[in-house]
């Protein structure tokens, strides 16, 4: 029996991981949008649904001190890395920190609203603390999980509009325009990752990456979750309630956390790339929804109580 073609199959689809394939016209333009002065009106601004609002919201207390982490874990890679990456990991840098920018004043608006997220806040920063102190390549690797797991959930909140019916607009317009870069820079820590381990065994790189995203997919899972259940539980909503109201709107009703497992198992294939699935027609179709303002990069808003600004004006 020949069993070479086999063995060539499997090197071939092993090595492939290894290979970038992020569309080569690819863009990534910071837009430099300012919701600061939108105000939550209602604490379930999600069309009334208290499930949704929660959900919105504990994701969101998580995205400054979250997106300060991953710009910090690429700024390490960036003069090691070819100038088409090195251009696209700026670019994703101002795009993150705008995204903390404009999070960090939904969360305060969310405090205007009688919401505590100091145990939500509390949480997600000893989660980064923990991240920041393991070695640099497994910050990179968490990195590229948590971008996967964030460019996934983006992709299904815009490309179905249940997710966001009825919300206020303003906050709705929030949303759209940061799943949309998201989506736009889905590639680039994966790509980093990429040629910062060209040089390990394919089955290496597979495991790394594997292994890390099963454990930060059942983390992100839970905390999420534990974070949800705690802004029910000040929006007067609490035990079974809270807890079958969560699961059937997690799994049943709009259900992101089931419909966002297929794009997720996809991460655990050998050769996979988050741009196997091409889903710029899904960043056209939020733009549409709120007025684009391309950023200068030489006009970067300063943004107020975060370190991101110094980031900027070092990598830019």
């Amino acid at each position: 029996m020949d069993i070479a073609p086999t063995i060539a199959d499997s090197a071939s689809e092993f090595s492939a991981q290894n290979k970038s394939a992020t569309p080569h016209d690819l863009h990534i333009q910071p837009r430099n949008l300012n919701f600061a002065r939108a105000e939550i009106d209602r604490r379930r601004w999600v069309g009334g649904d208290p499930f949704a609002s929660a959900f919105f919201n504990a994701l969101s207390v998580t995205f400054p001190e979250g997106e300060l982490f991953f710009i910090d874990s690429l700024k390490k890679f960036i003069k090691q890395v070819p100038p088409k990456l090195r251009g696209e990991i700026r670019a994703f840098i101002q795009q993150e920190a705008i995204h903390s920018r404009e999070h960090h004043s939904f969360n305060e608006h969310l405090k205007d609203c009688d919401f505590d997220i100091t145990l939500l806040e509390q949480a997600i920063c000893h989660v980064v603390t923990e991240i920041r102190k393991k070695p640099e390549y497994d910050q990179l690797v968490a990195t590229m999980c948590i971008e996967h797991i964030t460019a996934i959930l983006a992709a299904e909140v815009i490309g179905n509009p249940a997710h966001l019916e009825d919300a206020d607009e303003d906050q709705r317009n929030l949303w759209l325009w940061h799943a949309s870069e998201e989506i736009e820079h889905k590639g680039v820590a994966y790509d980093t990752w990429l040629h910062m381990t060209k040089d390990w065994s394919p089955l290496k790189c597979w495991f790394v990456r594997c292994s890390f995203m099963a454990r930060i997919s059942f983390g992100f899972a839970k905390n999420r979750s534990k974070g949800i259940l705690e802004l029910l539980r000040q929006d007067g909503i609490s035990g079974p309630r809270a807890w079958f109201g969560l699961a059937h709107y997690l799994l049943l009703g709009k259900a992101p956390f089931r419909r966002t497992l297929r794009p997720l198992l996809a991460f655990f294939k050998p050769g996979f790339h988050p741009w196997d699935i091409d889903h710029r027609p899904l960043i056209k179709l939020a733009e549409s929804e709120y007025e684009a303002a391309i950023m200068d990069d030489a006009k970067v808003t300063p943004i107020k109580d975060l370190t991101a600004v110094d980031q900027l004006k070092k990598v830019a």
